[in-house]
């Protein structure tokens, strides 16, 4: 499947540049994997989170049609992470708008909305999103991301975060900070509730959906089923530093000696085009071809054979061509500027033991697969793009083989054309879930007030 033309045309002109500082301290990134395994169980996840935890309300306004509620509270994840989660990220902001009259007196729908890459503060997800929705009656909480905002470091420039770590904080912190104000909004009479966010934003909400114990609406939009293919494959890839981080990768042996040992990559890595990264022979069982670590096919690397990872794997050699066939480079190399790919392609191929740790560190704390699945399925309603840039289509799960009862669609375009194009769709879609939720889950137990 070819890719947007506008998306790659998009992220040339760009400035942000990711993970400047590298990879984070590989003990925060040790923590932060044995934390994932706790938020990831729903019943573990739910008893983190106290059920009166405090919120503070800074403000109200009043509009015309709404009213607006400014508050605070503290990141929960700063509790338990104190000296993984900075200072400037500890203090989470929102704003809460619902109608001045409701059209409904049984129903009070309320929809979180996650910011996407570069959507900083509230504004735009104010007025993209929650103002048109409450023509619905679907009210809306906006949730300051993690290192945007207010939230970001003093010496941040714009979206570009430091540390591949930080993407890792920026998801605890939203999966507790939704729990929190999911618990909160319930309490004053909302319902029934959902998440929603486009592109980071809608991984995120998939994330944070999955640790709510109750039926939910989730329309996560131009996301995927994990990121790990957005970093290493798709046109943000580029606006990597690989040899940086492959040379911290290699000065520091906790990364390779005990991370890659502790991070599995969950979706055969032979399907995706990394596989082209180097002559590696294809294993003829595919069920030893998933659940490996970088570990693993770093060694392989090294050793350029399959024998020290499994007595499974074939002894025959396959060439490189045999790979290009599977994968059907040509395609590829069509849709794309040749001398740009292959320039883009020599830096995987020099740090390729970088790109394969990042594979396996992002299928480790945001793949799909590794948290609980959604309390119904049914309510979750996801758009995604078939000419997607930045998120992959190919090389992982989709998501309707992650979660087979949710609603998938698709729009015959890219990530930027989609978010130019479609926003309507969006929206709507957002109005069809949360109909359907009205069949599904009872009227709020508390009056709204």
């Amino acid at each position: 499947m070819s890719i947007s033309r506008l998306d790659k045309l998009y992220r040339r002109i760009l400035l942000t540049k990711f993970f400047v500082k590298g990879w984070g301290n590989p003990n925060h990134i040790l923590r932060l994997f044995q934390f994932r395994k706790e938020i990831s169980n729903r019943n573990k996840c739910v008893d983190l989170i106290p059920k009166d935890y405090p919120v503070t309300i800074l403000n109200e306004q009043s509009f015309e049609d709404y009213q607006l509620i400014e508050g605070t509270f503290h990141s929960p994840l700063a509790h338990f992470l104190p000296d993984v989660v900075i200072p400037e990220v500890r203090p989470a902001r929102f704003q809460l708008i619902f109608p001045k009259k409701w059209k409904s007196n049984t129903y009070r729908p309320l929809c979180i909305h996650l910011a996407g890459t570069g959507d900083h503060h509230f504004w735009k997800r104010r007025n993209v999103m929650a103002v048109p929705l409450l023509k619905h009656d679907i009210s809306a909480l906006i949730l300051e991301n993690p290192f945007y905002g207010l939230r970001k470091p003093k010496d941040q420039f714009r979206s570009s975060l430091h540390n591949v770590s930080d993407i890792f904080v920026m998801g605890g912190c939203l999966m507790l900070e939704c729990l929190v104000l999911l618990r909160w909004c319930e309490s004053l009479g909302f319902g029934p509730l959902g998440i929603s966010g486009l592109s980071m934003g809608g991984h995120m909400a998939s994330l944070a959906a999955t640790s709510w114990p109750k039926p939910l609406v989730l329309v996560p939009c131009l996301s995927s089923s994990t990121a790990s293919a957005v970093f290493t494959e798709g046109v943000m890839s580029q606006s990597i530093n690989w040899d940086l981080l492959q040379k911290q990768f290699s000065s520091d042996s906790k990364f390779y000696n005990t991370l890659s040992k502790l991070c599995t990559i969950v979706d055969d890595p032979f399907q995706c085009n990394l596989s082209l990264l180097s002559d590696m022979e294809i294993p003829k069982n595919k069920n030893s071809r998933t659940r490996l670590t970088p570990f693993e096919l770093i060694n392989l690397l090294r050793s350029n054979n399959y024998s020290s990872l499994s007595n499974e794997f074939s002894n025959k050699k396959n060439t490189m061509m045999a790979s290009v066939l599977n994968l059907n480079l040509v395609n590829i190399l069509r849709d794309q500027s040749i001398p740009k790919l292959l320039a883009n392609w020599d830096v995987k191929r020099r740090d390729a033991e970088a790109v394969w740790f990042m594979k396996g560190i992002m299928d480790e704390c945001t793949h799909l697969k590794n948290f609980s699945i959604p309390f119904d399925t049914s309510l979750i309603y996801a758009i995604c793009a078939l000419h997607d840039g930045y998120v992959p289509n190919s090389g992982c799960c989709k998501l309707e083989d992650v979660w087979p009862q949710a609603t998938i669609r698709y729009v015959k375009t890219g990530h930027v054309g989609a978010y130019l194009w479609y926003l309507h769709l969006f929206r709507n879609t957002i109005v069809e879930a949360f109909e359907r939720a009205k069949l599904v889950c009872p009227p709020p137990a508390v009056t709204f007030s």
